[in-house]
C-alpha cells in the first residue's frame, strides 16, 4: 500500500492503541519513580540498562535490553520522549496497524540499548545504567522522514523544515555528540535506534519475527477447552466414542 508523503504529524491526531498504551505505561512508571523518589528507584534501578550486568552475565539480565526503555527520571526527559512517541508514533501506526508498529518500536529499542551496551564495555563505564525509550524514539525520527518525507514539521516545535530534513539534521546532531565530551546523554543509543530503523525499513536486515503471544494463549484456550470437553464426557458416559479426538 502506498503511503502519503505529505503525512501529518499528529498535533490534532488521536491517539491509536499501541500509542496508547506505551504513553500510559511510561507515564505511570515516571510519576511512580518522580514522586517516590531514591526509596522509590531502588526498586526500579536494575530494570534499568547495565552493560557489566547485561553482557558480563548474559543472558541472565538479557530483559534490561527491553526494560530500560520505559524508565524516566527527568521531567523533561519524559516529556519530549512522549511528545515525540505521539507526534510522529501516532501516524506511523495508523498507517502499519498496531502489531506492526509496536514491533519496530521495540526492536528500535533493542538496537539502541545493544549499541550503548556494546560501546560502554569497550569504551565507559558498564556499571552506569542507561535508561528512557530516546533510541526507540530516533527510531520512529527515521521512519517518519523515510515514509513522509514532504511532511512539514516543526523542529524543536519552532523551525517549520521537511520531515526529511530534519531527521539528517537530528543525525548530524547525534553523531557530533558523541564525538564531544561525555554529557551523560548517549548519544550512541540515539545514533544505533536510527541506524537500525533505516537498515530494517530498508531491508537490509533479516526479518525479525517477534512471538505471537496473542496466538499461543488461543490455542492455550482452545486444548483447555478440548481437555474440560473430554471430562465432561466420561463423566456422562459418552467419552468412548472413537469421534472424540
Amino acid at each position: 500500500m502506498a503511503l502519503p508523503k505529505h503525512r501529518m504529524t499528529s498535533y490534532y491526531g488521536g491517539f491509536p492503541d499501541g500509542v496508547k498504551w506505551l504513553l500510559v505505561v511510561n507515564t505511570v512508571v515516571f510519576v511512580l519513580l518522580y514522586v517516590g523518589g531514591d526509596a522509590v528507584w531502588q526498586h526500579f534501578k536494575l530494570l534499568s540498562l547495565v552493560p557489566a550486568l547485561t553482557v558480563n552475565q548474559f543472558p541472565y539480565f538479557v530483559w534490561q535490553l527491553f526494560t530500560y526503555m520505559f524508565l524516566h527520571r527527568g521531567l523533561t526527559h519524559w516529556l519530549f520522549n512522549m511528545l515525540g512517541l505521539w507526534m510522529f508514533g501516532a501516524p506511523i501506526e495508523q498507517d502499519w496497524g498496531t502489531r506492526r508498529f509496536l514491533k519496530y518500536y521495540l526492536l528500535c529499542g533493542v538496537a539502541a540499548g545493544c549499541c550503548d551496551a556494546g560501546l560502554r564495555m569497550v569504551v565507559g563505564d558498564p556499571s552506569i545504567g542507561t535508561i528512557g525509550a530516546s533510541g526507540a524514539i530516533y527510531g520512529l525520527l527515521v521512519a517518519f522522514g523515510l515514509l513522509y518525507p514532504e511532511a512539514p514539521v516543526l523542529m524543536f516545535l519552532l523551525f517549520p523544515m521537511k520531515a526529511k530534513h530534519m531527521v539528517m539534521i537530528f543525525a548530524g546532531i547525534e553523531f557530533l555528540m558523541t564525538l564531544g565530551p561525555n554529557n551523560g546523554v548517549s548519544s550512541i543509543a540515539h545514533l544505533g535506534g536510527m541506524a537500525f530503523g533505516y537498515l530494517y525499513l530498508k531491508r537490509r536486515l533479516p526479518a525479525v519475527r517477534l512471538p505471537d503471544f496473542g496466538g499461543a494463549y488461543r490455542q492455550w484456550k482452545l486444548k483447555r477447552a478440548k481437555r474440560k470437553f473430554q471430562v465432561y464426557l466420561r463423566r456422562n458416559g459418552g467419552g468412548r466414542g472413537p469421534w472424540v479426538n
